[in-house]
């Protein structure tokens, strides 16, 4: 291991300190112990980051690393490796594992596991109630004792309006946030798409976007009455964000996240029945999506997460209707935010990189998404300029499906250093 790290004339974005500017940074056993202009400590590593952009550490709060229990999908080791790959620092994994994270010995052994076999550092969310069936709270209190940074029932949507309302001032009482999938499970009962002109054209069972309207309402109001902060999970319509947005004005607090894939894609994708395209919640029309793009750039949404969510070829090479929601993320997220996003003058560079780092560490609480002497270096170093194609055959995910394939993105990451150990150089994962 590097104990020490001297990076060199990169342009350092960092957000909380409204920094952006030429600057080095000395990193020594883990800690950053120097930042300024013309550096010259000895080192036992320099890396000339001229024409590059570094960053506090990237925070994806929304992964599914799939286990306990489904390693044929996803584990541990690919999980975080292709998170390292993708600029990664650290990210959340969802507790909708088999079995379910819903104790502390599930948390424990998980956190074991972690630490054996992680690139970058892992938190886990911990279920709302047991199994995910909206019926007993989990071991909230434990799990919490255990180390978890939040709760989520994750892909289910907790319909009893009682139960949310107790687990919301348990959660409260714990100084945790909930994260809750919006969509009324009656109201989409058997959809697989946006329910809309291409739906109908298709022959396919819609998803209102309604249900997620509703659902959003709901949490928000029960947000309200508790006090606990609810977090809105991969938002997707035009109603819930302006629901979100008046809910802030309010002082009430709930924050929401987005995918790339909603802030790009459209339910158009879907006329080719591919179902590497196939989601939840679904991907919306067009109004939908830019009133997403419209609320990342006001604030209102809050944090880009990818919901990384891998899949065998065997589950997904199937109808569409039966074939299961979801694909990874974690190796293009940063090369679409940069391309649709960025480069495309929608956000600026200093939004984009709060969006990814310092606001998904400060809803769940987490010592990170800044760049200041005392810290972990937990670092990313961005390539804004090169161009690339993204080819799902290449990923460290076990899982190669992905909607991006083929696509040609600009700008990439090409540094991702944990506690001041290189893990990812120029596209390669190091052991």
């Amino acid at each position: 291991m590097t104990l020490t790290l001297l990076v060199k004339n990169g342009r350092v974005v960092n957000p909380a300190k409204k920094q952006d500017e030429i600057c080095d940074i000395y990193i020594e056993d883990g800690k950053i112990r120097a930042m300024g202009t013309n550096l010259s400590m000895c080192a036992d590593e320099i890396w000339d980051a001229t024409g590059l952009v570094v960053t506090p550490g990237l925070i994806d709060m929304h992964v599914h690393l799939r286990q306990p229990g489904q390693s044929y999908k996803e584990t541990i080791a690919s999980g975080t490796a292709a998170a390292a790959a993708g600029g990664f620092t650290r990210v959340v994994t969802m507790p909708n594992t088999k079995p379910v994270i819903d104790s502390p010995l599930i948390v424990e052994g998980l956190r074991y596991k972690i630490e054996q076999e992680s690139h970058v550092k892992v938190d886990i969310i911990g279920a709302v109630s047991k199994g995910m069936e909206g019926r007993e709270l989990a071991a909230m209190g434990g799990m919490v004792k255990s180390g978890v940074v939040a709760f989520s029932d994750d892909g289910h949507y907790v319909e009893d309006c009682d139960f949310m309302r107790k687990a919301m001032e348990y959660s409260s009482m714990l100084k945790k946030v909930i994260i809750d999938h919006c969509e009324d499970t009656h109201l989409i009962a058997d959809g697989v798409m946006h329910e809309g002109a291409v739906s109908a054209a298709l022959g396919l069972k819609g998803r209102p976007a309604v249900a997620e309207d509703i659902a959003v309402a709901r949490d928000i109001l029960l947000a309200q009455a508790t006090g606990c902060a609810v977090h809105i999970a991969h938002i997707s319509t035009k109603n819930a964000v302006a629901m979100v947005r008046r809910a802030k004005a309010a002082g009430i607090p709930v924050t929401a996240e987005v995918t790339p894939h909603h802030v790009i894609f459209t339910d158009e994708a879907l006329r080719s029945y591919d179902t590497r395209f196939k989601v939840n919640p679904p991907l919306r029309s067009e109004e939908h999506r830019a009133a997403v793009v419209a609320g990342l750039q006001d604030g209102t949404i809050d944090a880009i997460v990818t919901d990384h969510a891998p899949h065998s070829w065997d589950e997904k090479d199937k109808e569409f209707n039966i074939a299961p929601s979801g694909f990874v993320g974690l190796e293009t997220s940063v090369g679409a935010v940069l391309t649709h996003l960025y480069h495309t003058g929608c956000m600026d560079l200093a939004t984009l990189i709060e969006a990814m780092s310092v606001r998904p560490a400060t809803i769940l609480h987490l010592p990170a998404g800044v760049l200041e002497e005392g810290r972990d270096a937990d670092i990313t170093l961005l390539d804004l300029q090169t161009e690339w194609a993204v080819d799902a055959s290449t990923f460290y995910s076990q899982s190669k499906l992905s909607p991006f394939d083929g696509m040609i993105f600009k700008g990439k990451p090409v540094g991702t250093i944990v506690d001041g150990k290189i893990v990812m150089k120029q596209g390669e994962v190091l052991a």
